[in-house]
């Protein structure tokens, strides 16, 4: 499952190793929002004139440059930027980035994850912008925020404002639809089958918060952690999610895990796929991820 979670990481910005980091920042207080209108500084980066070859080495940030009308100024992005289909995916890695093959697409803004900050400098050297994309965002809002700020550094202003909005009104209405229930329901997260889970201080854990479900893992000093079976078994969750159901995990391989017959969500048959890809990114499909849950779990009381 190492591949599982190298793309959950790649999706989330995450090492998950269970270490929690701060609030993304929201960027600097006087950048401008007009769309087209240079040069524009977002958290320290400024960008001189509006850029037409970004290369992007984040998935979620892939899917909001897109989301935001940004696509056709994108000449490259990473392996796992595998979405929307018509992303220019390379082999560039957001990893262990390659600075002669970023230059080799001859951008004018590269957006980098916490990942690969360390080529920010030597990009600086050849003349190249780039910008560091906010990881680990915890709150809708945060991610509200970085739409923003992405869409004021490529002069798209208007289209991701209107982005936030949509997203808030979407996000609102299901959650102002979702049952009341005398008690949470209790989940996990499975996001590989050595149980890896997201907390309840991720952004997913904030999210199925706000539909009336309370996480098993409940530390919120971290975005995600490693429990053991016994945990899980002894934490009874009424609801199981499963990121890894492209890897053969399905509710009959959970079901036949010694001493996991005994858990609510077994018995009831309440064990849900959930999207890898969309699960493990921020971004426009973070509402495809609400509704996903509240699907699953509008019915259940």
């Amino acid at each position: 499952m190492r591949t599982l979670r190298m793309a959950a990481a790649a999706g989330s910005l995450l090492l998950l190793v269970g270490c929690g980091t701060s609030e993304p920042g929201t960027g600097d207080p006087g950048a401008t929002s007009d769309s087209g209108t240079f040069p524009v500084t977002v958290d320290g980066t400024t960008v001189d004139a509006e850029p037409e070859r970004i290369v992007s080495l984040s998935p979620a940030v892939t899917e909001m440059l897109f989301a935001i009308d940004a696509g056709s100024q994108v000449v490259a992005v990473d392996e796992y930027s595998n979405y929307p289909a018509d992303a220019p995916i390379t082999d560039l890695s957001g990893f262990s980035p390659n600075i002669e093959a970023i230059a080799s697409y001859d951008p004018d803004l590269v957006i980098v994850s916490a990942f690969g900050d360390e080529i920010v400098p030597q990009l600086g050297t050849l003349g190249i912008t780039a910008f560091v994309a906010p990881d680990d965002p915890r709150t809708i809002d945060a991610v509200y925020d970085q739409i923003t700020d992405l869409g004021t550094l490529t002069g798209n202003s208007p289209d991701a404002e209107d982005l936030v909005e949509r997203m808030r009104a979407d996000i609102g209405k299901l959650v102002a639809d979702s049952p009341e229930r005398e008690q949470p329901l209790t989940y996990y997260i499975e996001i590989d089958d050595t149980y890896w889970t997201y907390t309840a201080g991720s952004l997913v854990g904030s999210l199925l918060e706000e539909l009336g479900l309370r996480n098993i893992a409940d530390d919120e000093a971290t975005v995600s952690t490693q429990l053991s079976a016994e945990a899980i078994v002894a934490a009874d969750p009424d609801v199981i999610f499963l990121m890894n159901s492209g890897f053969g995990v399905d509710a009959e391989t959970v079901s036949e895990r010694p001493g996991w017959g005994t858990i609510t969500a077994v018995r009831e048959g309440t064990i849900f796929p959930l999207d890898a890809d969309i699960a493990a990114r921020w971004g426009p499909r973070t509402v495809d991820l609400v509704a996903e849950v509240a699907r699953a779990t509008d019915t259940i009381q």
